[in-house]
């Protein structure tokens, strides 16, 4: 019977040590993956951001220039009618003063 026995834990020993090394070389290979994996996302994430660096880019431009031309159109109308403009800004500035001067009586 204690060869029986002893084979028995021989072949248990021999089976546990089977699934260490299956463990162990899953283990090995998830890590390659997760490796590669991660190498593909910072590839797709440093792409992405480029792209997004390529047209805020273009963006800003664009929004450059539309300032220009807004303040290039309102200097030639301040320029036409400089008293219409300064009773404009007058009226600005009092309705500022106002919602502020309201807000310090609550």
């Amino acid at each position: 019977m204690t060869a029986t026995a002893d084979k028995a834990a021989a072949d248990a020993k021999a089976a546990a040590q089977s699934v260490a090394e299956a463990a162990s070389h899953l283990a090995a290979q998830t890590e390659k993956s997760f490796a590669e994996a991660a190498k593909r996302f910072e590839k797709v994430v440093s792409e992405g951001v480029e792209q997004i660096r390529a047209q805020s880019r273009t963006y800003a431009d664009g929004a450059g220039q539309h300032l220009d031309e807004a303040q290039r159109y309102t200097v030639e109308k301040i320029r036409e009618k400089p008293l219409l403009a300064a009773g404009a800004a007058l009226g600005v500035g009092l309705l500022v003063g106002l919602l502020l001067a309201s807000g310090r009586d609550r």
